[in-house]
């Protein structure tokens, strides 16, 4: 009943609007306190808005920002769903109010440090903004297409998209500053993968004993864990065994190696990073 209530909160209208009202807001602040203070481009539709504020030196980023979206919005209508479509409107409507409101500095001098927060904050920000069902926009719309139909990740899809709105940039710009926003895009599209991927990261473990009936009963009974028996043999006895095969939450991992290690002293137990399991018990299939 608590899953069920759960799932439908993470679905809620409320929910997602608050995750992309929080996400604006930080991406917002990594932009206004420290990115254009210090002339970076932050990469991405963005990116581009302040690389047109920069050069031409009319209207604000904000309205550039909606009036490069619109075109983009039609292929988060066409593409994606209706849904997706009226929360990404939601999502460009705070991210503009977001970015022209938002009137901090934070007092960094060093450009390296204003890389490194600035960075992390437009990350983080769009991770957020990624976890509902919707966008802010911009080059969300077309990378979350991308990563629908070809399982493209998205700061991958961001940064090799900054790459080439850098490499033009130099005709009008400092080089340095150039560089400067080439890794702060770096550490936002690192920073943007891992906000979404803490959220699914589970542990995959492999555990081969001679005792695995009770291993996978006690792990059952304890973690509420089901288990699955992989068939093989031993290269040098040419005995054969039954693998356990499990997946459980980060938290659980140590409570795992506590559950097996008791009942067999000399287990043999594998651990792998897993960052998307969908099935019962753990995430469901994202539909927009």
């Amino acid at each position: 009943m608590l899953k069920i209530l759960y799932h439908r909160f993470i679905s809620s209208v409320l929910w997602n609007l608050f995750l992309i009202s929080a996400g604006a807001i930080v991406f917002a602040i990594g932009v206004k306190a420290i990115a254009i203070p210090h002339g970076f481009i932050t990469g991405g539709v963005s990116g581009m808005t302040l690389l047109i504020y920069y050069v031409s030196g009319r209207m604000s980023p904000g309205l550039w920002y909606l009036a490069i979206n619109i075109p983009i919005f039609l292929f988060g209508w066409l593409h994606v769903s209706r849904r997706f479509f009226f929360y990404s409107l939601f999502g460009m409507a705070i991210m503009s109010l977001a970015i022209d409101l938002v009137q901090i500095t934070f007092p960094i001098k060093e450009p390296i440090l204003a890389v490194l927060a600035g960075g992390a904050l437009m990350g983080a920000g769009s991770g957020i903004i990624l976890h509902s069902l919707g966008s802010a926009g911009g080059l969300d719309i077309v990378g979350i297409i991308l990563n629908q139909k070809f399982n493209v990740r998205l700061g991958s899809f961001y940064f090799a998209f900054n790459v080439v709105l850098f490499a033009f940039s130099f005709g009008f710009l400092d080089a340095d500053l150039v560089l400067y926003s080439l890794f702060t895009s770096f550490i936002s599209s690192q920073t943007m993968d891992y906000v979404l991927a803490v959220s699914n990261q589970r542990k995959m473990v492999f555990i081969i004993s001679d005792l695995n009936e009770q291993i996978a009963r006690e792990l059952q009974a304890r973690l509420n864990r089901g288990s699955t028996y992989l068939n093989g043999s031993g290269a040098y006895t040419g005995r054969a065994k039954q693998i356990i095969l499990t997946v459980v939450h980060n938290y659980q991992l140590k409570r795992l190696e506590e559950v097996a290690l008791t009942i067999d002293p000399d287990a043999f137990i594998i651990t792998e990073n897993t960052f998307n399991v969908l099935g019962r018990g753990f995430s469901r299939r994202k539909v927009y």
